[in-house]
């Protein structure tokens, strides 16, 4: 069972989650935001999902992400830090434990090729989402009527993290991207 919804911020792990409230909590005392990161993991996803030349399952989930307000990068699997590794240390090995077929790490993200590995492995992928530019400290902006420099503060209600309220965001686009892939597939 998860414990996303255990707590205000929609993070798993109850240490990490009390230090997200609090950082966020002080940048909001300052009148400033934060951005964040949200990591999501797709069990289940049915095997072969996807195409491998056009409509590559990262693709298109890389394009719900990217469609997703405030979302700034998206990256499947180890994707950056893979760079420093050989093929020999980021294939992810096959074996056959227990009459099925897994892998002994999931480098790939649960995708390869374009394609879902299924229940072989997870779908892992992280979306990172900017700090929101409505902050109620004072900011240099220009005043285009009389072609001037001036300032600008924001009042009223703003969220100092984006990141807890766009995981449900991110969910749906994710299910979304899978079923038209699945319609594509019938």
């Amino acid at each position: 069972l998860s414990l996303t919804e255990t707590n205000a911020v929609r993070c798993p792990d109850a240490t990490k989650a009390a230090a997200m409230e609090c950082l966020i909590a002080e940048v909001k005392a300052q009148g400033d935001t934060i951005g964040g990161i949200i990591t999501c993991v797709i069990q289940g996803c049915p095997v072969g999902l996807g195409q491998p030349a056009f409509g590559k399952l990262h693709a298109a989930l890389g394009g719900a992400m990217l469609s997703i307000n405030a979302v700034k990068g998206f990256e499947y699997g180890e994707g950056f830090a893979g760079v420093i590794a050989r093929g020999s240390e980021q294939n992810d090995i096959f074996y056959h434990p227990h009459g099925h077929i897994a892998t002994r790490t999931n480098h790939s993200g649960g995708i390869q090729g374009g394609i879902s590995l299924g229940d072989v492995a997870p779908i892992v992928f992280d979306v990172a989402l900017k700090p929101t530019p409505s902050i109620s400290k004072t900011q240099e902006t220009v005043d285009i009527a009389a072609h001037k420099n001036t300032t600008i503060s924001i009042e009223g209600r703003h969220d100092p993290c984006v990141a807890p309220r766009a995981v449900p965001v991110v969910e749906a686009a994710a299910a979304i991207a899978l079923y038209d892939l699945l319609l594509v597939s019938m």
